[in-house]
C-alpha cells in the first residue's frame, strides 16, 4: 500500500477530512455528554481565569507598579490587593486545569473502553468464515491501536474548547484596551488555521499508512508467537526475525515520515503567536511614545497574546489528531458495520437424551474458491445414541464435514437435522447446548484445570471428577501440584498432547451434549487409552450420539457404521466388516495408517 493509496481511505481532501473528523468528535461527545460537559466547563473556567490574569496584571501595572515607580514607594493596601487578586485567579485557574485534564482523560478512557468491548463483542458475533479472512494481528490492532487513535482527539479537545472561551474574552478585553494593537495581533489566527489545513493535507495519508502498518506488524508478531513450535523445530528463527524486521522497518519509516511533517508544523505553530506578540510590542512602543496608548494597555494586550498564543496551539493539537481519528474510526467501523452474520432460529431440540443426526444432500465450497467443491451431495444418518466413524484420506473433507455438522459454517446447499430439526432453525443456545465439537487442535486457556473444563458452568467438583474419570484424565490431574486448581499456563504448555486432548474431551462431555462430534480428537492418545475412553463413553447411560473422524482400526471397529469419504463424496457406507469385505480402497486406507503407526513404534 502506497501513501497515495491511503489517501483514498480518508475519503478525499482536507475539507472532507475535517468534516469527518468533527463528525467523529460529535459521536464521542454525544456518548459521554455529562462527563464531557464537566470537562468543558472546567476548561472554560481555566480560560476565563487566564484572561482574568491579564486584567489583574493590567490593574496592577496601572494602580500598583506605575504609581510606585513614580512615587518611589509601595502602599501595603495596593500590594495586598494585587497579590490577593493574583492568588485567587491562580487558584481558580488551577482548579480549571485539574478538572479539564482529569475529566477529559475520563472521557477518553471511557470511549476507548466502550469501543474495545464493542469490537470484541462483534468479533464473537461474526461467523467463523469471516475470521478466516482476517488475520488475528489485524483484529488485535483494530481493538487496540485503532480504537485509541479514534478517540485520542479527546485529550486536547477540552483545552481547545476552553481556548475558544479564552479567545472571546481576550479579544473583548484587548479591544477595550486598544483595538489597533488587537487587530494587528489577530492576523495570526487565520495564519494558524491555514497552517493546520496544509498540515492535515500532508499528514493524513501518512497517518493512514502508519495505522495500516501497525496492523501488519501485529499480524507478523502474532503468527510468529503462535507458531513458535514450528519456528523453533524447523530452525526458522532467523527468517521470522527478518520478516518481523521488514514489517517493523516499514512502520518505522512511516512513523519517521509523520515526524518529519510534524517537525515542520510544530515550529510554525510555535512561531506565529510569538510573531503576534512581537508585532504588538513594537506597535505598542510606537503608540506609547505618541501618547496614543498607555503602558498598562500594551502590557495587558501583549500578555494576552502571549497567553492565548500558547493556548491556540491546542487547536493545532486537535486538528493534528483529526487524521488519526478518521483513520481509526474507519478501521473500527469496518468491524462494527460488518454485515456478515449467521442467523439463528428460535426452535429447541425436542425431548431429552441423545438425538438423531441427519445429513441430506450437503454440499460446500470454500468462499475463496467457490468453483471448487469440498463436499458434494453428502448423505448419511446417525441414529440416536449410535456411533458413526468418518473415514477418508487427506483432503477428503472430513474436518469440513465436522464444521458443517456443528454449524460453525453453513453449507452451500443441503440440510443438517438434529433431532429432526433443521440446524438453521435452532436458537444459538439450543444448538450449542445440544451439539459439542472436540476439534483436532486443542486449545487450553491460561487458567486452572477446573476453569478449562467447566468454562462458564457452575458445577461441583464431584461432577468434574466424574467426567475426568470417564476420559481417563483423573490420575494425571490428581498428580498435578494443586489438582483441579493447577494453573496450566498459556495454551496448556505444561501438559502433553494427549493430556490436553483428554481435557478438551472432558470440556465437551461435562455439558452433557446430545450429539458429540470428535474431529480426530484422540490422535495423541495411546490406542488402548483411546479404546477405553470410547468404550466407557458408549456404555455410559444416556451416551450422546457420536460422530468420530477416525483412522485407527480399533477405533473404527467400535463404530456402528462407517462413512468413507473420497474427493468430497460418500463412496461407501456400512459396518467396518462390510467395508473391509467389499472395498479395497477402505482396506488400503485403514491398513496403511496402522502399518505406518507400527513402523514408527518399531523405530
Amino acid at each position: 500500500m502506497t501513501t497515495t493509496d491511503t489517501l483514498d481511505t480518508l475519503g478525499g481532501g482536507t475539507h472532507d477530512l475535517t468534516r469527518r473528523g468533527f463528525g467523529v468528535m460529535g459521536r464521542g461527545i454525544m456518548r459521554q455528554r455529562l462527563m464531557f460537559t464537566w470537562a468543558a466547563l472546567a476548561s472554560l473556567l481555566f480560560g476565563v481565569m487566564t484572561v482574568a490574569d491579564a486584567w489583574v496584571l493590567g490593574w496592577a501595572t496601572e494602580h500598583v507598579i506605575t504609581p510606585s515607580l513614580a512615587e518611589r514607594r509601595v502602599t501595603a493596601g495596593a500590594l495586598g490587593a494585587g497579590v490577593g487578586l493574583f492568588l485567587l485567579a491562580a487558584l481558580l485557574r488551577t482548579i480549571g486545569v485539574i478538572g479539564r485534564r482529569l475529566l477529559g482523560g475520563v472521557v477518553f478512557f471511557r470511549l476507548v473502553r466502550d469501543d474495545r468491548l464493542r469490537v470484541t463483542r462483534r468479533y464473537l458475533q461474526l461467523p467463523l468464515r469471516w475470521h478466516h479472512r482476517h488475520p488475528a494481528g489485524q483484529l488485535l490492532s483494530n481493538a487496540n491501536a485503532d480504537v485509541e487513535a479514534t478517540w485520542s482527539v479527546f485529550m486536547p479537545l477540552p483545552m481547545a474548547l476552553g481556548t475558544i472561551a479564552m479567545l472571546i474574552a481576550a479579544v473583548v478585553t484587548m479591544v477595550a484596551a486598544d483595538p489597533v494593537m488587537t487587530l494587528v495581533g489577530l492576523v495570526v489566527i487565520p495564519l494558524l488555521f491555514l497552517a493546520n489545513a496544509v498540515y492535515q493535507r500532508w499528514q493524513g495519508p501518512r497517518i493512514a499508512l502508519a495505522q495500516s502498518l501497525r496492523g501488519d506488524v501485529s499480524t507478523v508478531a502474532h503468527e510468529s508467537f503462535d507458531g513458535a513450535l514450528v519456528v523453533k523445530s524447523l530452525g526458522r528463527e532467523a527468517d521470522e526475525t527478518e520478516r518481523f524486521r521488514r514489517a517493523s522497518e516499514r512502520l518505522r519509516d512511516a512513523a519517521i515520515d509523520i515526524g518529519r511533517v510534524r517537525a515542520v508544523f510544530d515550529p510554525v505553530i510555535e512561531m506565529l503567536p510569538n510573531l503576534a506578540v512581537l508585532a504588538v510590542v513594537l506597535l505598542g512602543a510606537v503608540r506609547v511614545r505618541s501618547a496614543a496608548a498607555d503602558p498598562a494597555d500594551v502590557v495587558q494586550v501583549a500578555y494576552l497574546f502571549t497567553v492565548i498564543g500558547m493556548q491556540i496551539r491546542s487547536f493545532g493539537w486537535v486538528l493534528g489528531e483529526l487524521p488519526r481519528a478518521v483513520v481509526g474510526w474507519d478501521r473500527v467501523s469496518r468491524v462494527l458495520d460488518e454485515d456478515d452474520s449467521m442467523d439463528y432460529g428460535t426452535a429447541d431440540v425436542p425431548g431429552r437424551g441423545p438425538v438423531s443426526l441427519e445429513v441430506e444432500a450437503l454440499s460446500y465450497s470454500h468462499p475463496d474458491e467457490p468453483d471448487t467443491a469440498v463436499l458434494r451431495d453428502i448423505d448419511f444418518r446417525v441414529p440416536a445414541g449410535s456411533v458413526t466413524a468418518i473415514v477418508g484420506g487427506t483432503g477428503s473433507g472430513k474436518s469440513t464435514l465436522a464444521s458443517l455438522v456443528t454449524r460453525l459454517v453453513d453449507p452451500d446447499s443441503g440440510t443438517v437435522r438434529i433431532g429432526g430439526i433443521d440446524a438453521r432453525e435452532l436458537s444459538q443456545q439450543a444448538l450449542t447446548t445440544a451439539v459439542a465439537l472436540v476439534p483436532q487442535s486443542t486449545f487450553m486457556f491460561d487458567d486452572t484445570v477446573r476453569a478449562n473444563v467447566v468454562l462458564d458452568l457452575d458445577l461441583p467438583d464431584e461432577r468434574v471428577w466424574d467426567v475426568l474419570r470417564l476420559v481417563q484424565a483423573d490420575r494425571f490431574v490428581a498428580a498435578l501440584p494443586q489438582g483441579l486448581d493447577t494453573q496450566l499456563g498459556e495454551r496448556g504448555t505444561s501438559l502433553s498432547g494427549g493430556q490436553r486432548q483428554r481435557l478438551a474431551l472432558a470440556r465437551a462431555l461435562v455439558r452433557d451434549p446430545r450429539v458429540l462430534v470428535m474431529d480426530d480428537a484422540t490422535s495423541a492418545l495411546d490406542p488402548d487409552v483411546e479404546q477405553r475412553i470410547l468404550r466407557a463413553l458408549a456404555e455410559r447411560e444416556g451416551a450422546p450420539t457420536t460422530v468420530v473422524v477416525a483412522y485407527r482400526k480399533a477405533t473404527i471397529a467400535l463404530a456402528d457404521e462407517v462413512v468413507l469419504l473420497e474427493g468430497g463424496r460418500v463412496v461407501e457406507r456400512g459396518t467396518d466388516a462390510q467395508l473391509r469385505a467389499r472395498s479395497a480402497a477402505y482396506r488400503n486406507l485403514v491398513d496403511a495408517y496402522d502399518q505406518a503407526r507400527e513402523e514408527v513404534d518399531h523405530e
